[in-house]
């Protein structure tokens, strides 16, 4: 799995080359979380001298089509992605799914998903009121604008309302985790996430692992059929990023990589910022051919 174009021997972390051509296989839009439209993003992406993107956005695929025309238009290829929240070992573990093919089947099941995130809004905002701050669900919804409703919405309808100071303090004194007004997201398991995007024709890859990916935790999700692991993310020190790519390459998966970038300038996060090579969607596309390949036989 080690890069061909870098010479033997004069690998940087997880053998990524001097390559010219990058990719960003996490990045988020309006159609979840994110403060720029799916068109957006990828303009963004084509500035930024990307090949292409994985639009990945929190329980939801509606972004695609947007993005899709974009890429067209722009000259960036668009990966079909969705970002899972799922629970294993009693812990939240984060699904990517890539190269997803049949967004009609991860749609449907994903209905019920955003459901939950606006019965979740609701009870967060509940609380809100309890504790003085008389934010709205209708200001709340109009801050996701028809996408998959989150905390960051909430967090910046109570910033146009004058109640925080900015996105951040909604964050650290109400929304996040251990505060008053936190509520932890509808969660299902891993195997059953996994099974979802696979019936979806993508690759399920663990997104930001961090250190708890351990090579036994990443050999027991392989044995469950994930199919690779986040290894270049901007949480991750460069360090763990080797570590992760050498674990990972061990169990028999194919590394990935991304910003994680949700559209704003702030902090590490910044679009095509962990350089994942190209060669790494390459070993993934040849990943989906070689499944798909299976299944006609």
């Amino acid at each position: 799995m080690t890069d061909p174009s870098h010479p033997a021997g004069t690998e940087t972390v997880a053998g990524r080359g001097e390559s010219a051509l990058f990719v960003d296989l996490q990045v988020h839009s309006t159609a979840s979380d994110g403060a720029l439209s799916p068109a957006k993003v990828v303009e963004a992406a084509r500035d930024a001298q990307l090949s292409a993107i994985a639009l990945t956005d929190h329980d939801t695929v509606d972004g695609l089509p947007e993005a899709f025309a974009a890429g067209a238009a722009l000259g960036v290829r668009i990966v079909a992605g969705v970002e899972l929240s799922s629970h294993f070992d009693d812990d939240e573990l984060h699904l990517l799914g890539l190269h997803l093919s049949n967004l009609d089947s991860i749609r449907s099941a994903l209905v019920e998903f955003q459901a939950g995130r606006i019965e979740r809004a609701e009870r967060i905002v509940n609380v809100l009121n309890r504790h003085s701050i008389p934010v709205t669900m209708e200001a709340v919804l109009a801050e996701a604008d028809q996408g998959a409703v989150g905390r960051p919405h909430i967090a910046r309808a109570m910033v146009a309302g004058g109640w925080v100071r900015d996105f951040r303090d909604a964050f650290d004194r109400w929304l996040g985790f251990g505060r008053v007004a936190y509520m932890a997201k509808e969660r299902f398991d891993v195997a059953d996430a996994i099974a979802l995007v696979h019936r979806a024709g993508g690759l399920a890859v663990w997104a930001h692992p961090g250190d708890v990916a351990t090579p036994t935790r990443i050999q027991r999700l392989a044995d469950m059929g994930l199919d690779s692991v986040e290894v270049l993310h901007p949480s991750h020190p460069p360090a763990l990023s080797q570590r992760l790519f050498e674990n990972t390459e061990k169990a028999g998966l194919l590394p990935s990589g991304g910003s994680d970038w949700h559209g704003t300038h702030e902090g590490a996060r910044r679009l095509g910022g962990q350089l994942v090579p190209k060669i790494w969607l390459d070993w993934q596309d040849a990943r989906v051919a070689e499944r798909a390949a299976r299944g006609a036989t």
